[in-house]
């Protein structure tokens, strides 16, 4: 992901300049050579999101079963990945159950970066980390469809306003215009 993260974050940086901090810590571990696309990669990995917004401009939030929180579609990426984009529709498709054809991209460049912190899992051998999450922007008139069971227990649409992230949501409520 070295030359390909790093075009992806200056790419970001070119349209949200207010994200210096969150872009300069992933430029910073690039640089350092870490592999941010293993999910074993500490201080923190890349996972990709999908911010999916309905016909009724609303945003699908799934009930993540190790977390109990809501959250929006995501994870890690696999070896077949080619990109950040494609890891977020995959994601999107494998937890919703929504599949990839009745879906549309906004755009090739992440919305957002969020870096969020991810308690230590014993059961899974994991310490706590960072996620460094590319969230990208989705449309669809389709409705939910077979949840992912072992990583999800439900879904629900929800306004912009609810995003627990202002920036993400000014984003959101802007690209719909």
């Amino acid at each position: 992901m070295h030359d390909a993260g790093r075009i992806v974050v200056l790419a970001v940086f070119d349209e949200h300049p207010e994200d210096k901090r969150e872009l300069g810590v992933v430029l910073g571990l690039l640089d350092a050579g870490d592999d941010l696309t293993n999910r074993k990669t500490l201080p923190g990995h890349v996972t990709a999101g999908a911010v999916l917004v309905g016909p009724d401009g609303r945003i699908l939030h799934i009930l993540h079963n190790v977390t109990q929180k809501w959250l929006l579609p995501g994870g890690h990426l696999e070896p077949s990945d080619e990109t950040l984009l494609q890891a977020a529709g995959r994601e999107l498709a494998e937890e919703t159950g929504i599949p990839h054809h009745v879906v549309i991209r906004h755009g090739e460049t992440p919305l957002h970066i969020d870096i969020h912190p991810i308690d230590a899992n014993p059961a899974k051998g994991e310490p706590a980390h960072q996620h460094f999450d590319f969230r990208f922007l989705f449309r669809t008139t389709a409705a939910i469809g077979e949840l992912q069971a072992e990583e999800v227990s439900d879904a629900a649409w929800r306004t912009v306003g609810t995003l627990h992230d202002e920036r993400l949501g000014r984003r959101v409520a802007q690209a719909l215009r």
